[in-house]
């Protein structure tokens, strides 16, 4: 069997009110594919009630923290758990979400800028959808600009949101913006396999965003925003053809803060594929 050398890099848990399955379903899912590792991203607590229909309350983190920490000792050996956060850029939270990552030892942190929460909504949206798009990719630079998180989720997620509106070609000449903000940075972005089952299906981001990415050597994390244990690292085969049809000969994950490369030949060669396997 070939070694394990590949994190999913990111799922959820049912304290985010939309996800089903606990850590150690995940952590046993990703045992069978072959992966190195877990990380456990679940949506961050928010102040005030900020989006509380679809993330943990803030009385939540503590018990958050512990759930992992018992799934990581469980699966000792077999499979590297480790805690993570999918946490929400949203412009004057900056302190707030300061202080909440360095209130535990997280090793990654995926930052996210949800344009369909009420929130976003309410601050930014209007009837004219491309400003809205060119507002979200802005917003992704300024994410990645704070240096509070690793990798930028989804990246082009408004897409699904806009999907009336949304003309890649008409729209690069503000994404390319955004990316050369964020390839001063140093942060990470996430090719987030979930795209397929959404408005647009294809995965996030689309092909032209992923090679302009590429072309500014802005590592790549790969993660499937697994919500139920079978979705851990799906697509991921898939997704390592994309990255290097797209120009990339790594990808990334981060333990402890710090990225790690894997050559993506050896990631796929890594993997097991569970269809196979059962026949």
């Amino acid at each position: 069997m070939p070694q394990p050398v590949l994190f999913e890099s990111h799922s959820h848990t049912p304290l985010c009110k939309h996800a089903e399955g606990w850590p150690e379903e995940y952590a046993e899912v990703a045992e069978k594919r072959g992966l190195k590792g877990l990380l456990v991203t679940c949506h961050n607590p928010m102040p005030n009630g900020f989006s509380s229909a679809v993330r943990m309350r803030e009385d939540e983190f503590d018990r958050y923290v512990e759930l992992v920490a018992e799934t990581r000792q469980k699966y000792e050996g077999r499979v590297d758990v480790r805690l993570g956060l999918e946490a929400d850029y949203f412009e004057g939270m900056e302190a707030y979400l300061e202080r909440q990552l360095s209130s535990a030892d997280f090793h990654f942190v995926l930052g996210s800028v949800h344009p369909q929460i009420g929130e976003f909504r309410e601050k930014y949206w209007q009837d004219d959808l491309f400003e809205v798009q060119r507002i979200y990719f802005r917003l992704l630079a300024k994410t990645a600009e704070t240096k509070l998180f690793d990798s930028i989720s989804h990246p082009d997620l408004i897409k699904n949101f806009t999907s009336e509106a949304w003309d890649p070609q008409r729209i690069m000449g503000e994404i390319c913006s955004a990316l050369d903000r964020i390839a001063v940075t140093g942060v990470a972005m996430e090719l987030n396999t979930s795209g397929v089952n959404k408005t647009i299906s294809e995965m996030n981001p689309m092909p032209s965003m992923l090679r302009e990415i590429a072309t500014r050597d802005i590592p790549i994390t790969l993660g499937s925003d697994a919500h139920e244990p079978g979705r851990v690292a799906d697509g991921f085969e898939t997704a390592l053809d994309l990255l290097e049809q797209s120009g990339f000969s790594h990808v990334s994950y981060f333990c402890e803060r710090k990225r790690t490369e894997i050559p993506i030949r050896i990631a796929r060669s890594s993997l097991v594929d569970l269809n196979m396997q059962n026949r």
